[in-house]
């Protein structure tokens, strides 16, 4: 599914977006720059793919405190795309049988090293969903990173986890219900050398932070609040 230079239409397409897409490693990328910046982040989409404009609309926000902000697009213009029917779960089976994320550990490996590239000296990165984020916490490659609404994470791969590290989990979640994220709370609490945050935020859904309606004001607060614990988070980590 080729997508436009910029973005593709839908919720908060009107504030999308400053940057660019080219290369960075392997993978075709959403790149977004304000200022001369001190570090990079590495923004992974969740299965509905890295030209959503509320996802760019974030990586432009994040740009704006000084970060090099590359989104990848990891599934080569194949997002999920739910069906008609409005079952959004029901070709889902098969198309993440195709999309694994231990199979983009390396292309994801090779964009940090594309940042580190342009000189910068450290990368932080957010993950929405999929589980790509958690595997490169386990190694050296990040300085931070954040984990908002997880999908395919098991308390084993937070046993694993080596670098600073905040999971924003949802209340109403079935993927990583409260109970999940409180046993990674358990385990990070039991690793002290690992600086942890992990937070249950009350009365939102899986998604909150990157598929908000944006002419709710409720859920754009809701959101906002998230976005504002990633930027101190980096702020903390990545100078």
């Amino acid at each position: 599914m080729a997508g436009p230079q910029c973005c593709t239409p839908g919720p908060g397409a009107e504030h999308c977006c400053i940057g660019k897409e080219e290369n960075c490693g392997s993978l075709v990328a959403y790149i977004t720059s304000h200022h001369t910046p001190t570090a990079g982040i590495l923004l992974v989409n969740d299965i509905f793919g890295f030209e959503a404009p509320l996802l760019r609309k974030l990586a432009d926000t994040l740009a704006s405190y000084g970060y090099y902000v590359v989104v990848p697009d990891f599934f080569n213009k194949d997002p999920y795309v739910p069906p008609s029917t409005g079952d959004w779960s029901a070709g889902f089976g098969g198309w993440i049988k195709n999309h694994q994320a231990l199979d983009s550990v390396e292309a994801a490996k090779g964009v940090v090293k594309c940042i580190l590239d342009k000189g910068l000296p450290c990368v932080g990165a957010v993950g929405f969903c999929w589980g790509v984020v958690v595997q490169l916490a386990k190694g050296n490659e990040l300085k931070a990173a954040v984990l908002a609404h997880p999908s395919f994470v098991t308390v084993e791969d937070i046993h694993d986890v080596k670098t600073p590290i905040a999971i924003l989990a949802a209340e109403i979640d079935q993927t990583t219900p409260p109970a999940l994220a409180e046993k990674f709370a358990d385990v990070l609490k039991s690793k002290p050398e690992v600086e942890s945050f992990v937070h249950i935020y009350p009365k939102v859904a899986h998604g909150w932070t990157c598929r908000y309606n944006p002419e709710s004001p409720e859920e754009v607060a809701n959101a906002a609040e998230a976005h504002n614990k990633m930027i101190e988070w980096f702020g903390k980590y990545l100078h």
